[in-house]
């Protein structure tokens, strides 16, 4: 295996190929030798600026190919990318800058005065005679990439990969993300597991075909008119997707479309059965990880079919157990927390955290779930969301997918609150997306098919995502929400008309 440096490799790509497209977002398209030129301007002007080897660099952008360029720029100065989405508040902002102490800010104002920062669309200044685009001195970071955590279990945290900003263009990165693909992007480029995909493949002789955000019909049409052949997805989107009318999907172009990859939350078994019906099971694959790359767990859509509800079996040198509170491995079919081995040593560091990885390499990315007599993994819930009901353990996401099984309803939270009577009460917020729809009609779908003890107290029915389009939710945040509004059955709070 012979890896080289990101910078490098960029700069063979544009050697190979240099018209070769790598992105293309709604403005145009960027080129092999586009991408190493542009990166060579920015990061000489972010040397100057004081961005040196192992510097984090906060990137907060859109889907852009400024995203892309921009990136590319802070590896060529052996300096890290911070990817933080864009959707933080400004607290949570200046809680992650004083966690990572960049060296500079590109896209959202910086939260300190102390730190230098440029504004998403800032081209460097004229540099009197020097050539901008001559070439730098070969440099990499110890940490290839430093990803914000989402905050959806608590406080915002930054997760520093322990790989180095060193790559073998020649291999596949794993065996669901081949090399010479035409890549997809309907996530944000700021969230871990799109940034991952998007950046490796596009080093590996991807094209990324960039969505500004998650829309349904526009997803069908790219895949069509980009001849996709690879695409990630949360089950959010899968929900979205299969929500349009059928004369649309199946009028839809997916002949060129070889792997669907799906992670990023529980799949309800009934909206993956759909799923595959639709799409091919033999597509699709699902991915059990973390931002903290200490495990991989994969499952192909054929496979699952015989394992409904499983997220897969340990690949790439990882093994798996799920353990009692008290640290012993528990007998297939009982509820633990599930634990993680991967080959080598730590993946990651937090800043802002501490790790639960111990002395012999067990690490937990902190949810519940069960093994199989195959050693098959299905996961419950995170053990933070548990909601405990008068003594009974409730799970979140059995919540949401009753509620999202409802045909107007988008997406779901289900969270709890404190209740004086029984520790904890359920309580779930339901995005309609502008469709006329009592609270009350929501609450009976619930009641016929959840038992008292999970059934919500109340639903409060919003037209706006309830999750990102990484698929992500902050529960501490609606739970908060719902307390402030105490929101009753049969009541719809003014919450916007946002829209997907």
């Amino acid at each position: 295996m012979v890896r080289q440096s990101i910078s490098r490799i960029v700069s063979g790509l544009a050697d190979a190929e240099p018209g070769r497209v790598v992105a293309r977002d709604d403005t145009g398209t960027l080129t092999a030798g586009g991408l190493d030129r542009a990166s060579r301007v920015l990061a000489r002007a972010y040397l100057a600026l004081g961005v040196g080897r192992d510097s984090l660099v906060t990137v907060s952008l859109p889907n852009t190919l400024e995203m892309v360029v921009v990136c590319a720029a802070v590896w060529r100065c052996g300096a890290t990318p911070h990817p933080v989405p864009r959707g933080l508040d400004a607290d949570e902002r200046a809680e992650l800058e004083a966690l990572a102490r960049p060296a500079l800010v590109v896209g959202v104002r910086s939260a300190s005065a102390d730190v230098p920062w440029l504004p998403e669309g800032w081209t460097p200044p004229p540099v009197g005679d020097a050539d901008p685009v001559a070439p730098l001195p070969d440099a990499w970071a110890t940490s290839w990439k430093a990803p914000a955590s989402s905050g959806s279990t608590g406080r915002p945290k930054v997760v520093l990969a322990a790989a180095p900003a060193l790559l073998d263009p020649d291999l596949p990165v794993t065996s669901f993300l081949p090399r010479e693909q035409v890549q997809l992007v309907t996530g944000p480029l700021t969230h871990s597991a799109v940034f991952t995909y998007a950046f490796r493949g596009l080093l590996t002789g991807h094209e990324l075909v960039l969505l500004p955000r998650f829309d349904e019909r526009r997803v069908l049409r790219a895949i069509a008119d980009h001849r996709v052949t690879w695409t990630m997805l949360v089950p959010t989107m899968m929900h979205r997707l299969l929500r349009l009318p059928e004369a649309e999907r199946s009028a839809a172009d997916l002949s060129s479309l070889e792997t669907v990859v799906h992670l990023g939350a529980p799949c309800a078994p009934g909206l993956k059965r759909r799923f595959l019906d639709w799409v091919g099971p033999e597509r699709v694959v699902e991915v059990y990880a973390g931002s903290e790359s200490n495990g991989v767990l994969t499952i192909r859509g054929d496979e699952w079919l015989e394992h409904p509800g499983s997220v897969g079996r340990p690949t790439d040198g990882t093994r798996v157990a799920v353990r009692s509170p008290e640290g012993v491995d528990l007998p297939p079919g009982e509820v633990g927390q599930v634990w993680l081995h991967r080959e080598g040593g730590p993946t990651y560091r937090y800043l802002g955290g501490r790790s639960a990885r111990t002395a012999d390499g067990w690490d937990t990315l902190g949810d519940l779930g069960r093994l199989d007599a195959e050693g098959y993994l299905v996961v419950v819930d995170r053990a933070d969301d548990v909601i405990l009901r008068g003594g009974v353990t409730v799970h979140p996401a059995e919540v949401e997918r009753v509620l999202e099984a409802h045909p107007a309803v988008r997406s779901a939270v289900a969270f709890g609150v404190a209740d004086d009577d029984l520790g904890q009460r359920v309580e779930a917020v339901v995005d309609v997306a502008g469709a006329a729809v009592d609270p009350g009609d929501v609450m009976a779908w619930a009641r016929d098919r959840l038992d008292d003890s999970r059934r919500p107290t109340s639903v409060l029915v919003v037209h706006e995502p309830v999750r990102g389009d990484a698929g992500k939710t902050r529960r501490r945040a609606w739970a908060a929400r719902v307390t402030a509004g105490t929101p009753g059955e049969g009541t719809s709070p003014d919450a916007g008309s946002g829209n997907a």
